[in-house]
């Protein structure tokens, strides 16, 4: 387990806008301060902006959660954040995402999908990470499997979970208690490859 490079907050000591931003993201969907949120706190202007992101990103896209998750799982994989994985992965698998898919993503290796919207999602999300764009094939499936406001929606979501990746990453965040993300050789810039 990870030691984490931060003080962990005090929840009877935050100052005032500490605790404004602490009630609000407890009084959301989210239900408590977990994880990078606890990092954030250390400055709570951002801890705010960001959360209220997040809480749109996660919970208010017209993605509906199995997708949001598969792109939540790629991220966690390409940053090999382990937090974020051990969070999302059950997220995913409750959501419906197959288990056989979440464990080919867990090992940098293309799944198979039998739904055409998933792969969708999931090359557009590959892509946008590992390549840091994407090519007019994968973008035009992407399009025509999401319409142009939830692929909007899906890079936004990709984004806010590699600030999240980051931060989990830099600050040495513990893990959550649920699967831990296996330890691989493949670089980022190789993963998904066929």
């Amino acid at each position: 387990m990870k030691t984490p490079r931060y003080p962990d907050i005090d929840e009877a000591s935050l100052t005032e806008r500490q605790r404004q931003v602490y009630d609000r993201i407890v009084a959301g969907p989210r239900g408590q301060v977990v994880g990078p949120l606890r990092v954030w706190l250390h400055s709570p202007e951002l801890a705010d902006h960001a959360q209220a992101l997040g809480g749109f990103v996660r919970y208010g896209t017209a993605l509906p959660p199995i997708l949001s998750e598969l792109a939540i799982l790629v991220t966690a994989r390409i940053w090999s954040s382990e937090f974020e994985w051990s969070h999302h992965a059950p997220i995913a698998e409750k959501a419906g995402l197959d288990p056989a898919v979440i464990d080919a993503i867990a090992r940098g290796m293309r799944p198979v999908f039998g739904d055409p919207v998933q792969q969708a999602v999931f090359d557009a999300a590959v892509e946008l990470h590992r390549d840091r764009g994407m090519s007019h094939a994968t973008y035009d499936a992407a399009l025509a499997a999401l319409g142009l406001t939830a692929l909007v929606e899906l890079v936004g979501i990709c984004g806010y979970y590699t600030l999240i990746s980051m931060t989990i990453n830099v600050f040495e965040v513990p893990e959550d208690k649920g699967p831990l993300l296996p330890g691989i050789d493949i670089p980022a810039e190789r993963m998904f490859r066929d």
